[in-house]
């Protein structure tokens, strides 16, 4: 007879809670991630001062990201923290958990039409993790790039398509990187001329999303959407470039000043 033994989380280890029980001292949690293996969250580490209310910050049900702080494995003790959680922290985790659920969504779905066993998805999602740190990297350059990125990988024609159709399908995540051009001129048909500089500028670029608009003389946004931060850099460094020198024509000024940038979609 063998005894399955409980897989535990490490300290400092960033995990999904669920609140299962409070009460003056804290509250009794599940880990989501470890088959729901029982925690506490002491009332000193639910919040910064005193806490008057557990169930202020914490109630039955609620899914929460706890830091663990300590582990008694001889008495299957796991002390948690919410407070030490920050927000980057706490975003970061429910993000991983959410592409966590897409991989394992978009697995089973292959799995499905494909009609394999549990076995071959297992050994598909391997051989992607061996040239991708996760299934959803691979899925989103299949989305970018085109099912050829996984040529080098020993997977059927049947399961690349299945692949293929499934990656079309998803959202791509975006980002947007934009500024605010100044630009006037003294000419007396110096609208047309900053019209046509800014045409210019953007026409050579039609595989990409550039957007211009008009906010009120003398200011105008420039706006660039890439798969990336370093692709939409790449597109807008040239585009600005272009316009700066074709100023020269207006007899006037030229000022270009970034905002900030920003994750325009989640794939």
């Amino acid at each position: 007879m063998t005894t399955e033994i409980q897989e535990l989380p490490e300290v400092g280890e960033i995990v999904i809670a669920t609140i299962k029980k409070t009460g003056d001292h804290g509250a009794y949690v599940t880990l989501d991630e470890y088959d729901n293996i029982q925690g506490f969250l002491h009332v000193s580490e639910i919040a910064p001062g005193w806490v008057r209310k557990v169930t202020k910050y914490v109630k039955e049900g609620d899914k929460k990201v706890l830091l663990v702080k300590k582990i008694q494995t001889n008495r299957a003790e796991i002390d948690l923290s919410l407070k030490q959680i920050s927000k980057e922290q706490r975003k970061k985790k429910l993000l991983d958990v959410k592409r966590f659920e897409k991989e394992q969504g978009i697995l089973k779905n292959i799995q499905d039409k494909v009609k394999l066993s549990s076995e071959e998805i297992d050994e598909l999602e391997e051989k992607l993790l061996s040239k991708y740190k996760s299934v959803y990297d691979a899925i989103i350059e299949i989305g970018t790039k085109g099912i050829n990125v996984i040529d080098d990988l020993d997977v059927s024609e049947k399961i690349k398509n299945t692949i293929e159709e499934i990656s079309k399908k998803i959202k791509l995540p975006t980002v947007e990187i934009r500024g605010i051009l100044e630009m006037t001129s003294n000419k007396s048909n110096g609208i047309e001329i900053i019209k046509k500089i800014l045409l210019d500028a953007i026409k050579e670029n039609q595989n990409d999303k550039i957007e211009i608009s008009y906010l009120g003389a003398p200011k105008y946004r420039l706006s660039v959407v890439a798969q990336d931060f370093k692709t939409a850099e790449k597109t807008l460094k040239p585009i600005i470039e272009k316009i700066e020198k074709n100023s020269s024509k207006l007899d006037g000024i030229f000022k270009f000043s970034r905002e900030e940038s920003k994750k325009t979609g989640e794939g």
